[in-house]
């Protein structure tokens, strides 16, 4: 068992573009990684976008230019009527972490397509329990209402805390922390795998699979690896929040070779006309789930 401590904001484009990287980790290694989530907070309000001159309209436009052509996950073009900060959004998938924490990673999720898919104010009750409520079996009032309470917050800041101790780390030797607001910290979606006898390793930033799968080898040689599937319909099986028609791509892709999303996209249409899959729009893309 390898623990898998990703470093992460739903607000970060980057780490959302990282998902099919991490989607390929979780078929590979499956339950032989233990992930765990902190949250970075990159903002409690919008006062340095203002000064940085950040609008939602250069927002959209710089995700669907920049990330959306390189990393392939779904955006929306329609900007928001406001920039907003995340930490409304981090506090949220703490909350979860404490009421129901075996939808953690499901909220996680559901908030980065929100944040990029649609133009809800995540920095408001009201846009989160819109999001939230998507997401299955979650109580979504249990976890608005606990945004406040005094052990979020406090969990919350522990998030916070442990996410600024990057300073003479291999993180910033790569030159792959910010300190945005004061402390070196790390940047999303930075991992830090963890072996049962206290070695780690460190993937800071954005990384590539490659790299997350060298550090996994060097620190458990004998971990069994699950080969690529041979069917859309078998990966999504394993992926009770869905993926993306890039992720899939990336999951089918056996090691050594790019993800090839055209072929990935036709054998989702496939097997939708089929009834094994379902299809759920998500910006300009969609989100595929087992039937």
């Amino acid at each position: 068992m390898i623990e898998a401590t990703l470093h992460t904001d739903p607000g970060c484009p980057w780490a959302y573009s990282q998902s099919p990287d991490i989607a390929v980790l979780r078929w590979r290694y499956g339950d032989r990684l233990r992930w765990r989530i902190v949250t970075i907070g990159l903002s409690e309000d919008t006062e340095r976008y203002a000064r940085l001159g950040v609008t939602p309209a250069l927002q959209a436009q710089r995700w669907l230019t920049h990330f959306r052509p390189r990393f392939g996950m779904p955006f929306s073009a329609a900007p928001r009527e406001r920039t907003i900060a995340t930490g409304r959004a981090c506090r949220a998938i703490v909350a979860t972490r404490l009421v129901q924490p075996e939808l953690e990673w499901a909220v996680m999720r559901a908030l980065q397509f929100g944040w990029f898919c649609s133009d809800a104010l995540l920095d408001e009750d009201e846009g989160l329990r819109t999001v939230l409520s998507a997401v299955p079996a979650l109580d979504a009032r249990a976890v608005i209402a606990a945004l406040d309470d005094e052990a979020t917050e406090e969990a919350y800041q522990r998030d916070r805390a442990e996410a600024r101790t990057a300073a003479g780390t291999p993180t910033e030797a790569q030159g792959k922390t910010a300190t945005t607001d004061g402390p070196v910290r790390y940047t999303a979606p930075s991992v830090i795998f963890a072996a049962e006898d206290g070695r780690a390793l460190e993937a800071g930033g954005f990384q590539s699979t490659g790299a997350y799968d060298v550090c996994v080898a060097n620190l458990d040689a004998a971990l069994s690896r699950n080969p690529a599937p041979d069917d859309p319909a078998e990966a999504l099986a394993a992926f009770g929040d869905g993926l993306t028609t890039q992720e899939v791509a990336a999951v089918l892709a056996p090691p050594l070779t790019e993800p090839d999303r055209a072929d990935a996209q036709a054998r989702l249409i496939e097997a939708f006309a089929d009834g094994r899959v379902t299809r759920t729009p998500v910006g300009d893309d969609a989100v595929w789930r087992a039937a």
